[in-house]
C-alpha cells in the first residue's frame, strides 16, 4: 500500500475497530518547532492486540495527506491510544490541523495503577505484560531519507505493543474502580499545545518583573522580534538571542553597535549580523507602552504553616496509598501549600489541581475538612495514619 493511500485504509480500520495506537518521530534540533518525521500506527480489534498491524507513514514524502487519519483522531468515537503522548499531541494538532479527542495514555494511566507516574514506555511494558522492548535507534535523523532498517524497526516496536499495555491497563484499572479517573485525566491532553504567542515569550523571561517600566517595553517589543525573527528562519529562538542577554539588553538599552556588544550574554556575531535591527526594536519598545507587573496575592508566611502541610501531606499519602496511586498525580507540595495558606487567610479555595475532578473525590474534600478542624489525623502502631472526623 503506498503513502498516498494508506491514511484512508488505516482511517477505515480504526473506525472499524474503534481504536488506534499511534506515536511519532520528530526531530526539533536546530528548529523553532518541532518536524514531525513519521507516525507509526497499530491496529487490532478488541481481544486481538498481541498481533496489531502496523503501518509507518511518512508525512515528508510526496502527496502524502494525513486528512482521512486526522478526521478519525477527532473522532470522540475512536480511542487514541499513545504514551507519554503530550508532545505526539502538540505536533499532531499544529501540523495536521486536527483536535484529537478520546486519548488513553499508557503512562498517565500507570500512575493510577500504582506503577508510577512517570515510567518509560520499556519498563512498563514488561512490568504489565512482560514484553521486552529492544532501543537502539532513538536519537537519529528521523528528517533523511530514506530510513535505514534499523529506523523502521525502531519506530514499529514504539506501537507493536501499546494496544496490548493499553488493554491491560484498562481491564486492571476497571477492576480497581479507577478507568474513569484515568480518562479524566487522559482528557488534559486534549488542550496541549507547542503554539507559542509573543506575549508568552515576554511573560517566560527570567526577572522581567524586575525591570523598571521603560526596560518592560522594551522587552517585551526583543520577545515580539525575537519570536518572529526565529520563526521566519526556523530556528531556535536562544540562538537569535538568549533570554538572559535580552533582558539586559532592555535593562541596558544600547543606542550603538558597540554598545550592544559590550552588553554581557550578547554573542560577537550579534552585532554584526542583526545589531541595527536590535537597536531599532530598543527604540520603538522605548516608546511604548509598558506592561504592566503582574501581581499575584502571596499569603504571609506562618510558622504554622508547616505542621499544616504535613498534616495534608500525610491525608494524601494514605488516601493514594489506599488506592494504589502514584503520589505525583494528585498533589504536590506547592499545591498543598496554597490550599493552606488559602484556607488560613478565609480566601476560599484556590484553583489547584488537587480539589477539582476525581483528585477532589479521593483526597481534596476532606483536605478541606481537615483544614476545617472537621477531621483528625492520627498515625496508626505499626503504619499508615488513621483519619476519623471529629
Amino acid at each position: 500500500m503506498n503513502q498516498a493511500e494508506l491514511p484512508a485504509e488505516l482511517a477505515s480500520l480504526a473506525r472499524a475497530h474503534r481504536r488506534l495506537a499511534l506515536d511519532t518521530e520528530f526531530v526539533s534540533e536546530g528548529r523553532y518547532r518541532a518536524l514531525l518525521c513519521l507516525v507509526q500506527v497499530a491496529l487490532a480489534p478488541a481481544g486481538q492486540a498481541k498481533d496489531p498491524q502496523i503501518e509507518l507513514l511518512d508525512p515528508l514524502s510526496n502527496g502524502f495527506d494525513p486528512g482521512p487519519l486526522a478526521e478519525v483522531l477527532a473522532d470522540p468515537d475512536v480511542e487514541v491510544v499513545l504514551h507519554s503522548g503530550a508532545q505526539d499531541v502538540a505536533i499532531i494538532k499544529r501540523v495536521w490541523g486536527v483536535e484529537p479527542r478520546n486519548i488513553f495514555d499508557t503512562q498517565i494511566a500507570a500512575g493510577f495503577a500504582g506503577y508510577g507516574a512517570q515510567t518509560g514506555y520499556g519498563t512498563l511494558l514488561s512490568q504489565v505484560t512482560g514484553a521486552r522492548l529492544a532501543k537502539t535507534a532513538g536519537f537519529t535523523r528521523w528528517d533523511v531519507r530514506p530510513l535505514t532498517a534499523e529506523q523502521r524497526d525502531y519506530a514499529r516496536s514504539d506501537v507493536e505493543g501499546l494496544l496490548d499495555l493499553a488493554e491491560s491497563l484498562q481491564e486492571q484499572l476497571e477492576r480497581a474502580g479507577r478507568l474513569h479517573w484515568a480518562r479524566e485525566e487522559c482528557r488534559r491532553l486534549e488542550e496541549v499545545t507547542d503554539e507559542r504567542t509573543p506575549e508568552d515569550a515576554y511573560r517566560r523571561l527570567p526577572r522581567v518583573s524586575q525591570l523598571r517600566s521603560r526596560a518592560r517595553a522594551v522587552a517585551r517589543a526583543l520577545a515580539e522580534w525575537r519570536e518572529l525573527t526565529a520563526q521566519a528562519e526556523d530556528r531556535p529562538v536562544g540562538s537569535v538571542l538568549s533570554d538572559v542577554a535580552l533582558v539586559e539588553v532592555a535593562r541596558r538599552q544600547p543606542r550603538s553597535i558597540e554598545q550592544l556588544q559590550a552588553i554581557r550574554g550578547v554573542r560577537p556575531d550579534l552585532g554584526r549580523k542583526r545589531g541595527a535591527a536590535v537597536l531599532e526594536v530598543v527604540r520603538a519598545g522605548a516608546q511604548a507602552k509598558p506592561p504592566p507587573v503582574e501581581r499575584f496575592a502571596r499569603s504571609e508566611p506562618d510558622p504554622n504553616d508547616a505542621a499544616r502541610i504535613a498534616l495534608c501531606e500525610a491525608l494524601v499519602r494514605q488516601r493514594v496509598a489506599e488506592a494504589g496511586l502514584a503520589y505525583e498525580l494528585v498533589a504536590s507540595r506547592a499545591d498543598l501549600t496554597d490550599i493552606v495558606r488559602s484556607m488560613r487567610d478565609g480566601r476560599g479555595e484556590p484553583q489547584v489541581r488537587t480539589l477539582d475532578g476525581w483528585r477532589r473525590e479521593l483526597v481534596g474534600a476532606e483536605l478541606l475538612d481537615l483544614l476545617a478542624g472537621r477531621l483528625r489525623v492520627s498515625a496508626v502502631p505499626g503504619g499508615g495514619v488513621s483519619v476519623e472526623p471529629v
